[in-house]
């Protein structure tokens, strides 16, 4: 059985949309469960002895817990706002550390060398300053004054611009990105990578947007994200060591890794380890 506080997080397991009565078989840090609909249409997850776990129903997903959370599942306000389009991407399984799949999603300077023409080009390849802070009255980490110069920041858009973006961690395994939205430049685009960590170096990934665009088809847009991370997933299976490295001397950060660092540490204030290494082997 895990111990730590991580037990005592939320966790994506599955689209509701796509859940029967019938189940579907997953694990949960190492944990068999079973994600279903009951005979009422609602989400129902069990674990191995039959237990039913908390569940909630958020963003397209079933979230659930082998612990007993503390506070509720986090809140994304603009999953209430009218006029976005809410799109479930799907889920590309990674064998990697769930915590080195969050860290991939906050890096900015991987863009022009991994997401080649898309979120990135050379030569712009310099990594501007940027301001990252632990907010202590919402116990999240966020990465702001960020900018990036894109030939295609999305779907929608027609062409290169510097793109403005905000990151968030809003749990150990759970991270929100804002960046400029093409056809509505005074609201940000949202996309979220949700990590269910099946083991401490195996993971399945589960992004989810909520965005403006009422032109381009759902498909073109589920694509676009699952090519963008695709192709970091080739970059996440291939990283040594596996599990995330919370030991400082491991590995040496720069200016541009500040999101990383400040993840890191919040981390480790939390014992938030399933899936980091934590001292050199």
């Amino acid at each position: 059985m895990i111990v730590g506080p991580m037990l005592d997080e939320w966790y994506p397991v599955g689209i509701f949309g796509q859940l029967d009565e019938a189940g579907r078989k997953t694990m949960l840090m190492g944990e068999p469960i079973v994600v279903a609909r009951n005979g009422n249409g609602d989400a129902r997850v069990t674990d191995s002895t039959g237990r039913s776990l908390p569940v909630r129903v958020r963003y397209g997903h079933v979230w659930t817990s082998l612990g007993d959370p503390q506070k509720e599942l986090f809140a994304i306000p603009e999953a209430d706002q009218p006029g976005r389009r809410f799109v479930d991407v799907g889920v590309v399984r990674v064998r990697c550390s769930p915590l080195r799949a969050v860290e991939n999603f906050l890096d900015i300077a991987h863009f022009p060398f991994v997401h080649t023409d898309i979120l990135g080009a050379e030569p712009h390849t310099e990594v501007q300053a940027y301001k990252v802070e632990i907010r202590e009255d919402v116990d999240e980490v966020w990465a702001t004054q960020v900018q990036f110069y894109q030939p295609q920041a999305a779907k929608s858009a027609s062409g290169g611009i510097t793109t403005q973006y905000m990151y968030r961690v809003a749990g150990p395994t759970s991270t929100v990105l804002y960046k400029t939205c093409p056809p509505k430049p005074s609201e940000w685009d949202v996309i979220t990578l949700f990590v269910q960590p099946l083991t401490e170096d195996l993971c399945d990934v589960w992004p989810w947007m909520a965005l403006f665009d009422d032109d381009t088809p759902m498909t073109d847009l589920i694509h676009f994200q699952q090519t963008i991370f695709l192709q970091d997933r080739s970059i996440l299976e291939n990283q040594v060591p596996r599990l995330l490295p919370l030991d400082p001397g491991m590995e040496m950060p720069t200016r541009a890794d500040l999101t990383s660092v400040a993840y890191r540490r919040w981390l480790k204030r939390h014992n938030f380890t399933y899936g980091a290494q934590l001292v050199a082997q």
